[in-house]
């Protein structure tokens, strides 16, 4: 069952196409990378998914609904989670708290969920905690987090949401090797278990290969490649758009 369709979308910033006529279909359950040198316009691809940039062309479909001009908030209640480049989280809460809130505004309990957060899915917050590996440090300060499990307690925050569709925008970025494949033998296992669709961009080519089962690659705002990861590889295209010559 095909679980998002882009179709022919487009964004300008000025004279500029960030993303110029781009269309792929994602199926449930599927574990793909998207790939392409800097500035080829993988950000601004997620944005315009997820609702944080607006379509200037181009339709986007979720579960067979017109997603294309509904606000980043309905876009995560239908099941559409992600996750940012840098990791950011509440720093003055602690990180219970941050998976509270986040599981709060999930069920439209934000407007109330300041003043009475210690009373709303203490639980929930807790399992969830545990699913990613960092229940121990529930009580502590999101401040006071390592780097590796900042990560981990982002990718908790998205997982409150029930996301069907998990965007990641370089889940490794700025971790050591080992860290970088715990967190993604964790993604991919929560994803399997859950029957999540993972679509994550990501520079280490190391993360890449290990994991994408599928690669759709950009380049200068266009889409030069998609198919299974040896395939797009041995493409010319891609070894330009990487290294300037097939």
């Amino acid at each position: 069952m095909t679980l998002l369709r882009v179709a022919a979308v487009e964004k300008r910033f000025g004279g500029v196409r960030a993303v110029d006529g781009v269309s792929f279909a994602l199926a449930a359950g599927e574990f793909a990378a998207l790939i392409g040198p800097n500035g080829a316009g993988k950000s601004t691809l997620f944005a315009l998914v997820a609702g944080h940039q607006a379509l200037d062309a181009g339709r986007v479909e979720f579960a067979g609904r017109d997603i294309g001009r509904a606000m980043p908030v309905e876009r995560a209640r239908a099941g559409i989670g992600r996750t940012f480049q840098t990791a950011a989280a509440f720093a003055s809460m602690t990180v219970r708290q941050n998976v509270q809130l986040a599981l709060a505004a999930h069920a439209g309990e934000l407007r109330h969920a300041w003043k009475t957060l210690a009373d709303r899915h203490a639980e929930a917050a807790q399992a969830l905690l545990g699913q990613v590996g960092i229940a121990a440090l529930a009580a502590r300060p999101a401040a006071d987090l390592a780097y590796a499990d900042l990560k981990r307690l982002e990718l908790a925050i998205a997982l409150a949401g029930v996301p069907r569709l998990l965007l990641m925008d370089e889940p490794t970025a700025g971790m050591a090797a080992g860290e970088r494949t715990a967190l993604m033998d964790l993604v991919a296992s929560i994803a399997a278990d859950q029957g999540i669709t993972v679509l994550f961009t990501e520079h280490g080519m190391d993360v890449v290969f290990g994991y994408a089962r599928r690669l759709l690659v950009m380049s200068r705002g266009r889409l030069i490649a998609d198919g299974p990861p040896a395939e797009v590889r041995a493409q010319p295209a891609v070894q330009a758009a990487y290294f300037g010559e097939p």
